[in-house]
């Protein structure tokens, strides 16, 4: 049986809040979860979750890991995620009676369940986000071979194309509140849904982080990436394959990624959490199989 759900946190004028929510029928503390639904996959579960036990919007941040319990319809994996509130209203329900916002300590003390302490430890570890960068490379596109014009206007193949539409539903739940891309169409267009579903956000052009001038000055491509983080909140980029490896593996060693293992398939995504200019946690996602 799958599962997800979140440490929903918010920042308080005196500190760190996390919302735990109280469940009549097993009396106990918990973080908002639950059950997949038909044709859902875990994030879109995670958020959709956090909104019905708890009446928050949410955008996910950190992977904070899987929690494993038997329950009588045999075994049970629950996925967490570090996820902002971006507001909502609360209202008690039959499943979630009470919603309560509480500092570090109150949480580890109220939650009901020890797996639980670990997911916290997790959220401790890595730290509530400054600025979240969200690399994504390019779905697939044309044959290089069949395409006789410009590279950098060679669009995404039919395959591609569902790429695109298959990442549509999973990156606005990342919450972007900017998206740019590589110069190359084939970058642009893999964005083009997800700005739809955003309703109608803009992508701005960013050279640095294409291939044909990233390898120009590399230190420049990272400053500007950092440049991005520090505005703050989530900068989404649509990027190439030889160039996210490097950015990755350069700027997440930190969160323990090794440089020489960076996968970056196409329409594979990697969340960079940055803490105060430092990447803190980096999770991948690899393509979806359309």
């Amino acid at each position: 049986m799958l599962a997800a759900g979140a440490v929903l946190w918010r920042r308080a004028n005196d500190g760190l809040r996390v919302a735990l929510v109280h469940r009549p029928r097993y009396d106990d503390w918990a973080y908002p979860k639950g059950k997949i639904d038909d044709g859902e996959d875990l994030p879109a579960t995670a958020v959709r979750e956090v909104a019905e036990e708890t009446g928050h919007r949410c955008r996910l941040g950190a992977l904070l890991g899987d929690v494993r319990y038997p329950v009588p319809e045999g075994d049970k994996l629950v996925r967490y995620w570090a996820a902002e509130s971006l507001g909502g209203d609360f209202d008690p329900n039959s499943e979630t009676d009470r919603l309560e916002w509480v500092d570090i300590d109150r949480a580890a003390d109220q939650l009901s369940y020890r797996h639980d302490l670990e997911v916290l430890r997790r959220f401790v570890d890595i730290g509530p986000p400054t600025a979240t960068v969200v690399l994504v490379r390019h779905a697939k596109a044309g044959s290089r071979s069949r395409w006789d014009g410009d590279d950098a206007l060679r669009p995404l193949s039919g395959a591609g194309r569902r790429q695109a539409e298959a990442l549509a539903p999973f990156l606005p739940l990342l919450g972007p509140d900017r998206l740019f891309t590589a110069v190359p169409l084939r970058c642009r267009q893999t964005l083009v849904p997800v700005a739809e579903r955003l309703g109608g956000a803009p992508i701005d052009d960013e050279p640095l982080f294409g291939e044909d001038h990233y390898w120009d000055d590399p230190a420049a491509a990272r400053e500007r990436l950092l440049a991005l983080a520090a505005l703050g909140g989530v900068t989404m980029i649509a990027s190439q394959g030889g160039v996210i490896p490097d950015l990755v593996g350069t700027l997440a060693k930190s969160a323990g990624i090794d440089p020489d293992d960076v996968p970056a398939k196409k329409a594979s995504t990697w969340v960079l959490t940055f803490v105060d200019g430092v990447v803190h946690a980096a999770d991948h996602y690899p393509p979806s199989n359309v």
